[in-house]
């Protein structure tokens, strides 16, 4: 078990509630202090420049990390006074470092249902025939029905993408997790990706949902709230109209950067630097 923290009364409302939460490592902070909650209803981005803690935060929201203090309560648990095993089967993760652990002839069907079990791949574990449809029919919110019998190891890597977020809604979480899930695509893999998840945002019926990214283009129709984050210290927090501004995401990339709202989409780029005027 990790250190133990002040206890707080779980909010019924909240599914995430971090309290002065930090994470160190060999003296260094990682992240924190933060204090952040989300509610059932919420789907949130997190932005920041690399190292600035995104990953870290999102190791504690899982229940992968114990803060190095502050209070964290994932899903009415308070983490240092809870089993985690359990805790964890009830928050999807999609993220990089999962995708590495995959034997290239992992079968895209044996991925998805076994993450009932918190394993990668079938051993010696039962799967009915409500398994097997769930595992389909998560495939195919995601688009992926079609690679059903294909290998880990011949998937693209959009496919790898939507096999992965399958497999984080396979045991219909109370917390959707989503780290950098655009990173590697090309365009027409990231405006696909980015639709399916506009989709699931805006279904009443999806788990609350986190999103880190690094990039404004990669956050889909329907998320509501932002949090940009520098140094492993918060910029800026709040609903998404309000912090996805020019002058925020330029505190936090330490550069000026524009960033214009076309249809319910953001797009950023470096502001133009005035240039001299030539003479006539």
């Amino acid at each position: 078990m990790g250190p133990v923290h002040t206890v707080i009364d779980p909010d019924p409302d909240l599914v995430l509630d971090l309290r002065d939460v930090s994470l160190r490592r060999e003296g260094r902070t990682l992240v924190g202090p933060v204090t952040w909650q989300v509610e059932l209803d919420e789907r949130w981005v997190v932005l920041g420049p690399n190292g600035a803690g995104k990953t870290s935060l999102l190791r504690i929201a899982s229940a992968l990390e114990y803060p190095s203090s502050g209070t964290a309560v994932i899903l009415g648990e308070q983490l240092g006074r809870t089993e985690v095993t359990e805790l964890r089967s009830r928050v999807g993760l999609s993220s990089s470092a999962l995708a590495g652990r995959i034997p290239g002839d992992e079968v895209v069907q044996d991925l998805v249902v076994s993450a009932g079990y918190s394993v990668l791949g079938r051993w010696r574990e039962e799967y009915d025939d409500l398994d097997l449809e769930q595992a389909a029919d998560t495939l195919e919110a995601m688009g992926a029905e079609h690679l059903r019998e294909r290998t880990w190891g011949t998937l693209s890597e959009g496919e790898r993408k939507r096999v992965l977020i399958a497999r984080a809604m396979m045991t219909d979480p109370e917390l959707l997790l989503l780290d950098e899930p655009g990173a590697g695509l090309d365009l027409g893999g990231r405006e696909d990706l980015v639709a399916r998840l506009g989709d699931m945002a805006m279904d009443p019926d999806a788990p609350a949902t986190v999103l880190v990214t690094h990039h404004v283009e990669e956050i889909p129709l329907g998320f509501t709230h932002a949090m940009l984050l520098a140094e492993g210290g918060v910029t800026a927090m709040g609903l998404i109209e309000d912090v996805i501004t020019s002058e925020n995401l330029s505190a936090a990339f330490s550069q000026r950067i524009v960033v214009d709202a076309i249809d319910g989409r953001y797009f950023a780029r470096r502001a133009r630097r005035s240039g001299r005027h030539r003479r006539p």
